[in-house]
C-alpha cells in the first residue's frame, strides 16, 4: 500500500516551517526561534523537532542546505510553502467560523 503524503500540519509543525519561511536555519535555531516567537506556549525537545525534520525531508517540505559535522542547515522548498499557505488558509477559515457562532447575539 503506497504511503499517504502529509496533508496537515500539527501545531509543531506549522511553527518548524513558519521559522524557515525566511531564512534557513539549523535545528537549535528553529528550536529557538519558535520557543521565542510563542513565548515558550511550544517548545520543541530533540525527539519531536528531529521526527519532524526528518519527515519533512521525506516529503520534500524542507531540504538540508549544508552539514558542518552534526549541525545540518535547512531550507522549505516550494512544497513546504504551499503546503505551509494551505494550512494558514485553513486555519483562518476556522477562526472565522469560531469568531461567528460565538459572537454574542445581538438584541431583538
Amino acid at each position: 500500500m503506497a504511503k499517504e503524503p502529509l496533508k496537515t500540519l500539527t501545531e509543531s509543525m506549522f511553527y518548524v516551517l513558519l521559522a524557515l519561511w525566511r531564512q534557513d536555519r539549523c535545528g537549535t535555531e528553529i528550536a529557538a526561534y519558535v520557543r521565542e516567537l510563542t513565548a515558550d506556549r511550544v517548545t520543541l525537545g530533540p525527539g519531536t523537532l528531529y521526527s519532524i525534520l526528518g519527515k519533512f525531508e521525506e516529503e520534500k517540505l524542507i531540504r538540508e542546505t549544508w552539514v558542518r559535522g552534526r549541525m545540518r542547515v535547512y531550507r522549505i522548498t516550494e512544497e513546504g510553502r504551499a503546503l505551509f499557505r494551505r494550512e494558514l488558509d485553513y486555519m483562518r477559515l476556522c477562526v472565522t467560523d469560531g469568531e461567528r457562532e460565538t459572537r454574542e447575539e445581538e438584541p431583538r
